[in-house]
């Protein structure tokens, strides 16, 4: 599903990802994880087609990402570190962003599919608002809404763009456990789906619960890649990142 290539990306001088590759199949759960600074929001931004590569190559299903454009028509959506919602918006047309819309004509000539197209949106927005447990706060405002639904909210708009690959971007920070706990079974049914998850976390419970295969990145480099009892059994691993309580 994905390859990551010889990927790499500089600032100046500044080597924040440095010949990274490695594949992801489809249907898999994988785990990004290493120490601050360490680059995996970059190489999330690289394989989202936000930054553009210094060098290496980046595929979808063998289709080279080229941009931000390319990345969602070739079926990746995503969540960010810090939480982006159309604040001003309702919870569901944050949602009803991330689908398919009529094409200009269609919209402009109040033509016979427009109706049906809108019913249909709003129809799936709210199913998804209602997987996600958000179905109540429909016409609240995004901004209004705790924390953690909000987190829960960018989840549903990316899974709006009905995407094969979902890159999620520490879910898990600022949730409390009981949350944290909703949010790992949330990730198991999107998987259960069928779809292909990249994961950026720091909650290692979480991540080790969830994750069939963990990559460690440190100063912009893969320092190991495996299961995560092998992962958690490996003595650079623990000494640069995870420490002796998870070790």
């Amino acid at each position: 599903m994905l390859t990551v290539a010889h990927a790499s990306k500089w600032f100046g001088g500044l080597h924040a990802v440095e010949n990274v590759s490695f594949t992801i199949e489809e249907g898999a759960l994988a785990a990004l994880i290493g120490p601050n600074g360490a680059g995996k929001t970059t190489l999330f931004n690289l394989i989202a087609g936000a930054l553009p590569l210094t060098s290496g190559c980046v595929y979808l299903a063998g289709r080279p990402i080229r941009n931000v454009q390319s990345a969602c028509a070739l079926g990746i959506g995503r969540t960010f570190q810090n939480v982006r919602l159309f604040r001003e918006m309702s919870v569901v047309d944050n949602v009803l962003v991330g689908l398919d819309h009529p094409n200009f004509w269609t919209a402009s000539l109040h033509l016979p599919g427009l109706l049906r197209a809108e019913r249909a949106n709003l129809k799936r927005a709210y199913f998804l608002l209602e997987e996600i447990g958000l179905e109540a706060l429909a016409t609240a405002r995004a901004g209004d809404i705790p924390f953690g639904q909000q987190r829960l909210l960018e989840i549903a708009r990316a899974l709006a763009l009905s995407p094969r690959l979902i890159l999620l971007d520490e879910p898990a920070a600022g949730l409390n456990r009981t949350e944290t706990t909703g949010l790992e079974a949330l990730i198991r049914r999107i998987r259960n789906r069928g779809i292909t998850i990249l994961l950026v976390e720091h909650d290692m419970q979480l991540v080790m619960n969830l994750a069939e295969r963990v990559i460690v990145l440190d100063n912009g480099e893969i320092l190991a890649d495996g299961p995560p009892a092998v992962i958690r059994a490996d003595p650079r691993v623990c000494a640069a990142y995870l420490g002796a309580g998870v070790c």
